[in-house]
């Protein structure tokens, strides 16, 4: 299978808000649709800072895959943190998550990215099941902290 994988830009916004709001909901993120918007259109608008890619046909979507870039001297040059992945759930368990993570993969080592990081819920092994067999890791030593600003 190739899950069709296309650059957003700022005319993909309204295909992009609902499945955005729709991961947000079965996540529990409060966030509303002008959280939403400001966060993603530097992205469609091609700040250097991201991507966000559509999953499927252009004219209707069946997912997304926000990319953020980064630098870290322990992996030796720029990296990528995959920020959000949804994909609907009428169409989940047929490869497509994984197929955009390979292609994306391959893409950014292309890109000279030299490292993928990605975060999961704890009690969520479905999904930590579909990013180890796209041969992501847990780095058992280290956990993820935030501090919102």
């Amino acid at each position: 299978m190739s899950t069709a994988l296309h650059l957003a830009k700022p005319d993909d916004l309204p295909k992009l808000l609902p499945l955005c709001a729709a991961f947000h909901a079965e996540m529990g993120i409060d966030a509303d649709d002008a959280h939403r918007e400001n966060a993603l259109s530097p992205l469609l608008e091609g700040a250097p800072f991201g991507a966000v890619y559509l999953m499927g046909p252009s004219r209707a979507p069946i997912g997304y895959i926000v990319l953020t870039f980064g630098w870290s001297v322990e992996f030796g040059g720029m990296d990528a943190f995959v920020d959000e992945l949804y994909i609907r759930p009428g169409v989940r368990g047929r490869g497509m998550a994984s197929d955009a993570l390979t292609s994306i993969r391959n893409m950014l080592k292309k890109a000279g990215i030299s490292a993928i990081h990605l975060e999961v819920r704890k009690d969520d092994e479905h999904t930590q099941n579909l990013y180890r067999r796209a041969r992501f890791q847990m780095r058992d030593q280290y956990m993820l902290m935030s501090q919102t600003l």
